[in-house]
């Protein structure tokens, strides 16, 4: 190899390093310590579970977190072990709550209503409730999408019934990759969209990524935009 080839693979070696390096910088310092714009009406939520561990909610709040959703339950048995904690330290210190269930294909739906209505039961004051549909986890159950939406609209009618408040829905493109979201394709959305605001602007909650540094909690937090007057009502 001649002495200019060398150099050349010298160079282009120095620019990939260089350029790890700032891919690495960007992705685990500057994206989790990032947060968009609010505009006019708008808030940040985080929306956690036990794999937060204990959260400090006057750092939350401190950090300028105004509004979470918090895991309350999975499928029909399932209660997440910090969620009465959550509930309680959250509010206690200045931050707006809901609650959200992780909807199985592994349990009917009236069941899981029932699991999550015990651990949340209307509460004044309290954001709607959501539910989550994602297909991931424990669960490999691959029903046809008429069974699906049957045991949805049970859990759905339950659920709707007791709080007197239409769910809040949240359903990743694993889930809408297989499946509708029938009965629920005319509520309140809670979207994903990593990084760049929404390209429509029909959401209530939107959540902008999963890596993000909050105070007080540990880890990496799902941050997320609110629009606090569409989850009065």
């Amino acid at each position: 190899m001649t002495r200019r080839a060398r150099r050349a693979l010298l160079v282009t070696a120095a620019g990939l390093v260089l350029l790890l390096m700032a891919a690495s910088l960007w992705w685990y310092a500057i994206v989790p310590n990032t947060r968009p714009g609010l505009r006019p009406g708008e808030a940040y939520a985080i929306d956690v579970s036990h794999h937060q561990g204990k959260i400090d909610w006057a750092r939350v709040h401190g950090d300028g977190v105004r509004y979470a959703y918090i895991k309350a339950t999975e499928g029909n048995d399932h209660l997440d072990s910090e969620f009465s904690r959550n509930w309680t330290a959250s509010a206690g210190h200045g931050v707006s709550r809901g609650a959200y269930h992780f909807f199985t294909l592994c349990s009917p739906g009236e069941e899981q209503a029932v699991n999550f209505l015990k651990a949340a039961p209307p509460e004044a004051g309290a954001l709607p409730p959501a539910v989550d549909l994602e297909l991931i986890g424990a669960c490999q159950t691959r029903p046809s999408q008429r069974d699906v939406s049957r045991e949805l609209a049970a859990f759905t009618s339950r659920v709707e019934a007791e709080w007197g408040r239409e769910l809040l829905v949240y359903a990743r493109h694993s889930w809408l990759q297989q499946y509708t979201i029938e009965p629920l394709s005319e509520n309140r959305r809670w979207v994903t969209n990593f990084f760049i605001r929404p390209f429509h602007d029909d959401w209530t909650v939107w959540q902008v990524h999963y890596f993000a540094y909050v105070d007080g909690a540990r880890g990496k937090v799902d941050l997320d935009v609110v629009r606090p007057a569409d989850l009065k009502g």
